[in-house]
């Protein structure tokens, strides 16, 4: 079993071709009404990205860095870094600039990974960068690589393969929606979040070097991916998204028998053997493994991507889903989670920041009901939660479900997309007890203060609310006066700027004025999803 999965284990391939694109219907086609364009973010809102700052001087100044090696890739390593401030644990990636063969398609790695907010997909906290090197500081996974588990187990149970499936397929079905492609979906890029078993740990979806957005009925024609995992079409240099969909099916049958579907004694004979894409269940490992789940690898590991499933319709498979019933996870919903919810929509921009990046700060196992609790309401996977889904898992639940929840849900969407995003919902629903705490607020408080001066200036808050990218002048007032009413809440001493005790004060109190709360909002919401 090792020496088969050692051989699976290869350096990605890409070979670059003339680019242009060609158009054909996509399975996203009929989906991408449902999502926000390109992850975009509604002026005068703001995003988990706007935290993931960059060039705030050098990594030895903010972290403390390991100097064993925990994992390595062609372009660098990743080790264990501890932040000065916090005592908190997460990984940094070091990346040597001179094998950075296209520093456009590197720098776009970094826009993609600030973007995505999924529970599913590691997050990356800041950048930095020095003569030689940039370093990624990501959240940190324990249990290691997916891979090293297939290879210690063996072979996993149906229900184990299940809720790895079942993981990777709502991260990709989350991409895809949102017009990104990885194409480099193998066993090495799923980490384990902590090292207990694999019905109780998360999985998470890293290296994104070779991913690419791309628009509805686009081809593309860059040849990238691993040789067992790379899909027949991209060897043939036009694919889609669903070159996704094809990795994680061969991930699938691994997971299920222990070897590859397409193998072969060297590159050449195992990409001649994708190309040939024979599908087969020979092997007497097969003899135990349920027709339901061999159905699932045929629509996965089908040939022609045209008749391929997508990650969506993948979801919906009998294999998936009589492995585990999402409404029984509705049963964590309680009428505290709709208080904080309604809390949370007349607090002041400044906190709702505050409370989204404690909420990307603490571990899953912190926050392990309330991801299920998101899981569970998402009932078309797509890594939102819509004002009908959120209305229809509460009702389920048996809360009561407030009568102005459309209005409530657009004050909790912080970046205006329409939809409530899994750190939106995070920062909602998290237990006062969590973000009040000292050490959690002041995490927060140094990512707001950019130039490290102990305080939280004019120009700082306006940066967070997206002053520096709006264009329209209406707008820009618009921020302005919003700012302003933050500074005569917080800034207690009237000095024009916000220290850290005065950002205390305004974690620990709730805003006595509803209304006018509720008037320092996002101008003109985005339309939420129905």
């Amino acid at each position: 079993m090792g020496v088969m999965l050692a051989c699976c284990k290869e350096e990605k391939m890409e070979v670059r071709k003339r680019s242009h694109s060609q158009v054909s219907k996509s399975h996203v086609e009929e989906n991408h009404s449902k999502a926000r364009a390109n992850l975009s973010v509604k002026a005068g809102a703001f995003s988990i990205g706007a935290f993931a700052a960059s060039n705030r001087g050098q990594l030895e100044d903010f972290y403390e860095v390991e100097t064993k090696v925990i994992g390595e890739g062609s372009y660098g390593s990743v080790q264990k870094c501890m932040y000065k401030d916090t005592g908190q644990w997460r990984a940094v990636k070091t990346i040597n600039k001179k094998l950075v063969k296209n520093p456009e398609q590197f720098k776009e790695e970094m826009t993609i990974m600030k973007l995505l907010d999924h529970p599913n997909i590691v997050r990356l906290h800041e950048t930095f960068d020095d003569e030689r090197n940039v370093y990624l500081v990501l959240e940190i996974c324990n249990g290691g690589e997916l891979f090293d588990r297939i290879v210690a187990d063996g072979k996993f149970t149906e229900k184990a393969a299940a809720f790895c499936v079942q993981q990777m397929l709502r991260a990709v079905n989350y991409m895809h929606l949102n017009c990104i492609m990885h194409r480099d979906l193998k066993p090495e890029n799923w980490l384990l979040a902590e090292t207990e078993a694999i019905e109780k740990t998360s999985l998470k979806l890293i290296d994104f070097g070779l991913s690419k957005r791309f628009a509805p009925g686009e081809f593309a024609l860059t040849k990238a991916g691993t040789p067992y995992y790379v899909a027949p079409e991209v060897l043939s240099g036009r694919y889609n998204e669903l070159s996704d969909v094809w990795s994680i099916g061969v991930i699938m049958y691994i997971l299920l028998s222990g070897s590859p579907p397409f193998a072969g004694k060297d590159t050449t004979e195992v990409l001649e053997a994708v190309r040939r894409a024979e599908l087969t269940f020979d092997q007497k490992e097969w003899k135990a493994i349920s027709q339901e789940a061999q159905n699932m690898l045929k629509v996965l590991l089908t040939k022609d991507p045209r008749a391929r499933v997508s990650a969506d319709a993948a979801l919906k498979e009998e294999w998936l889903t009589k492995q585990h019933t999402a409404s029984q996870d509705l049963v964590q919903a309680s009428q505290v989670v709709v208080q904080n919810l309604k809390s949370f929509a007349v607090m002041n921009k400044l906190k709702k920041a505050a409370l989204n990046v404690i909420a990307t700060q603490l571990t899953d196992d912190a926050i392990k009901d309330l991801k299920e609790l998101f899981m569970a309401m998402d009932d078309n996977n797509d890594g939102t939660l819509s004002v009908g889904e959120l209305r229809e898992g509460l009702e389920k639940a048996g809360v009561a479900v407030p009568a102005d929840l459309a209005a409530m849900m657009e004050r909790i969407d912080t970046d205006g997309s329409g939809v409530i995003d899994y750190s939106e919902f995070m920062a909602a629903t998290l237990d006062k007890r969590e973000w009040v705490a000292e050490d959690a607020c002041w995490r927060a408080f140094k990512t707001f203060d950019q130039d490290g001066s102990g305080s939280i200036d004019k120009e700082e808050l306006m940066k967070l609310l997206g002053g520096s990218t709006v264009v329209n002048d209406m707008q820009i007032k618009y921020t302005a006066k919003e700012v302003d009413a933050i500074m005569k809440e917080v800034d207690l001493n009237g000095d024009g700027k916000i220290d850290f005790e005065e950002f205390m004060a305004m974690m620990r109190k709730m805003p006595k004025d509803r209304k006018a709360i509720i008037g320092i909002g996002l101008g003109s919401p985005s339309k939420p999803k129905p």
